[in-house]
């Protein structure tokens, strides 16, 4: 018996020995590989001659955040950042011999390379340069075509449903695709360049989020449909994208969801369809039909903030749909002088 005590101790201690190493891994080491829906930021240090600067100390810090992260500049005083989210950033360069110079307002877009050239004046180290003005966004590290939709525009312009994939029709390239009997066209798919809407990739946060097997059900080429308002942005492209994003013959639509930020912010909202606001169509005018019902009210909320500062956040989001609708119901009587005939009435029904 006290040997097998002793036996189970030591598998107790090995146990919690496993578990403390792989939380030191975990907590110590650094992203080699990020997800496809990260970008990255590159640039290269420079004094005002155009000579590079190596060995420059550059922290890049996420201004919505509080986080930061620090890199040299190479011996060819290039530095890089990678993998980074989207979001709002400012870089600071510090060397020995020049002022620090701080470059702000910096945006990157989901999925975007951004390149922050820097020049450094000479200067004490206790001297501060700041930048203001926003670096031009050309697109010179890759040449894939496409375009970013943000959340300020998924939000404000009109949807049907809330469906932010609608939004990708209004790029270069897109269009609706053929009606089908499964109603493809009015979940949000779309063609890109003429290729079939199963040719797309969808991505969320990086992930795959493709119906490998055709939704009959809810006839869509996606898996799942974030709420608007957790939409950060996304990015449809349509040509000569990376060989890391893969699988499409079409566009790949590249979402990513919000974020906790160090400022608490939400949203309540409910959006309605009423036929009480419609006027009646011609037909129902001019047979004295009487307007079928539609009550359609999709409503709910979001909110995000900090639990730790500068550290651990939150975000989270909800959202329902109450719609009820009118649906014909088929009658067929017989007349003694007209045969056949069929009369179509209304009854309201709910889902």
């Amino acid at each position: 018996m006290g040997r097998d005590f002793r036996k189970i101790k030591w598998v107790k201690a090995l146990r919690y020995v496993v578990l403390v190493a792989v939380c030191v891994l975990l907590v110590q080491s650094k992203s080699t590989y990020g997800q496809v829906d990260e970008g990255a930021i590159t640039g290269t240090i420079q004094d005002a001659s155009g000579a590079v600067v190596p060995n420059a100390d550059v922290t890049l810090l996420n201004t919505d955040q509080g986080i930061t992260s620090q890199t040299k500049s190479n011996a060819s005083g290039i530095y890089t950042f990678a993998p980074v989210r989207a979001g709002h950033y400012s870089i600071s360069v510090s060397a020995s011999g020049f002022a620090k110079t701080t470059q702000k307002n910096l945006t990157l877009n989901v999925a975007q390379s951004l390149q922050v050239n820097i020049p450094l004046k000479l200067g004490g180290t206790t001297e501060t340069v700041e930048v203001n003005t926003t670096p031009p966004q050309l697109q010179t590290e890759e040449a894939s075509v496409g375009q970013v939709v943000s959340g300020q525009e998924v939000n404000n312009l009109p949807l049907n449903g809330r469906n932010f994939t609608f939004l990708a029709q209004l790029g270069a390239g897109m269009q609706t695709p053929q009606a089908d009997t499964r109603g493809n066209a009015a979940s949000g798919a779309f063609s890109a360049n003429g290729l079939r809407p199963a040719q797309n990739n969808y991505l969320l946060d990086g992930i795959d989020n493709n119906s490998n097997a055709v939704d009959f059900l809810n006839g869509t080429n996606f898996v799942i449909l974030p709420p608007v308002d957790a939409i950060q942005e996304f990015k449809v492209q349509t040509a000569d994208f990376s060989a890391e994003l893969g699988r499409s013959a079409g566009a790949v639509m590249n979402a990513t969801i919000k974020s906790g930020t160090n400022s608490l912010h939400g949203t309540v909202w409910e959006f309605l369809r009423n036929d009480k606001l419609d006027a009646a169509d011609y037909f129902e005018n001019n047979n004295g039909i009487k307007k079928g019902k539609l009550r359609l009210n999709q409503f709910g909320a979001s909110a995000g903030g900090p639990i730790i500062k500068n550290k651990l956040f939150f975000f989270g989001t909800s959202k329902e749909n109450a719609a009820f609708r009118a649906r014909p119901r088929m009658q067929t009587y017989r007349r003694p002088t007209c045969g056949p005939a069929t009369i179509r009435t209304w009854r309201t029904s709910s889902r």
